[in-house]
């Protein structure tokens, strides 16, 4: 009981570690977003690049600014789709960290080389 109030409390925090992804097993389109940050773009929707709030407070705390949100395409869907990646670090072509969610931030995984 100790130990699922622990999880629970670190979730509710921002705390708890986000499962991981390897960059080869991303969708396609997502590896091509990812090619895009390092390039620094140009970006298929006007809203990529914009700041992520981090509202859900799923990924690592960080101050307002740090990470960056890019649209992941879906095939078959006309608007931006519910895919994400988004980016935290002091340089947007090198960030520190990524994260994948495919349910529009309900879920992150972090993508890991």
């Amino acid at each position: 009981m100790r130990l699922l109030l622990t999880l629970l409390l670190a979730g509710f925090l921002g705390l708890a570690q986000a499962q991981e992804i390897a960059r080869a097993d991303l969708p396609g389109a997502a590896r091509e977003t990812l090619q895009l940050i390092a390039q620094g773009g140009p970006f298929p929707y006007k809203r990529d690049g914009v700041v992520f709030q981090n509202r859900e407070k799923l990924l690592p705390l960080q101050p307002r600014g740090y990470y960056l949100e890019y649209t992941v395409t879906t095939p078959g869907v006309r608007h931006r789709g519910a895919r994400r990646i988004v980016c935290g670090g002091v340089t947007r072509q090198q960030p520190a960290a990524c994260y994948y969610t495919a349910d529009h931030y309900r879920s992150f995984r972090k993508i890991i080389e």
